[in-house]
């Protein structure tokens, strides 16, 4: 599983926060634990296969938002109470 962090900027409110997550659903089918954060600027998901990060862009730019940056890292689901 890899963990995708996206920076996200012209998100002012919760309903931007929920456009970029449907956003997201929509290119990505198979993505878990969608989130996005207008303070931080980011949105965040995890997925099992790798995503095509400038097709994802695209999509979110076509929305008027802005996304400068996608990032992948490894991701590991940790057990009850976070323990390994």
């Amino acid at each position: 599983m890899l963990r995708y962090v996206l920076t996200v900027e012209g998100m002012v409110c919760g309903m931007c926060e929920a456009h970029i997550c449907d956003v997201i659903r929509k290119t990505v089918p198979g993505a878990k634990k969608v989130s996005a954060a207008r303070r931080r600027n980011e949105a965040t998901f995890i997925s099992d296969v790798a995503v095509d990060a400038g097709k994802l862009m695209e999509a979110i730019n076509a929305t008027g938002y802005t996304c400068s940056d996608v990032k992948s890292s490894p991701y590991e689901k940790k057990g009850l109470f976070g323990l390994g």
